[in-house]
């Protein structure tokens, strides 16, 4: 059994309501073993309204391939089409980690490419799985989302 962090996010009114609600109803068809607060963010890009995020920790016997196809279907059933990059979406879910570590294989590349530059995914992920280690860096994620968050002069943070 591995175990997968999987971001959620949200910026679109569903059949299930509010973006939040939305996120809600996918929580709950995930079955996570742990989940973080669903938290309001900002807009990133042209996507115009602010978000609404989460991370789930799920379990499943799947491989990284499997599992994104299984995200991707879910996505599709709660109404979501393709469009523009950084578009507005109704559900977006993306593996972020794996315990099983890298995977460069078909499908998703894990760890997630844009992970540690998104306070977004940090935020949420620190929550309920700070001491889960970047495969890449070798960093936790509490350290990732510290070294992020730092105030120190010419750093940038993103939202």
């Amino acid at each position: 059994m591995s175990e997968y962090a999987i971001a959620l996010g949200s910026n679109r009114r569903s059949r299930h309501g509010s973006p939040a609600a939305t996120l809600r109803t996918a929580l709950a068809a995930l079955t996570p073993v742990r989940a973080s607060a669903i938290r309001a963010t900002p807009a990133l890009g042209p996507a115009g309204r602010s978000f609404a995020n989460a991370v789930a920790i799920v379990e499943s016997q799947l491989e990284p391939d499997e599992m994104l196809a299984e995200l991707k279907a879910l996505e599709r059933a709660f109404g979501r089409r393709g469009g523009r990059r950084w578009g507005p979406r109704v559900l977006d879910l993306d593996i972020i980690l794996w315990s099983g570590g890298a995977w460069g294989g078909p499908g998703p590349t894990i760890p997630h490419p844009a992970f540690r530059e998104r306070r977004f995914v940090l935020q949420p992920l620190a929550e309920v799985a700070p001491d889960w280690r970047d495969p890449m860096t070798g960093a936790t994620v509490r350290q990732l989302l510290a070294r992020l968050t730092a105030p120190w002069p010419g750093h940038r943070s993103n939202p």
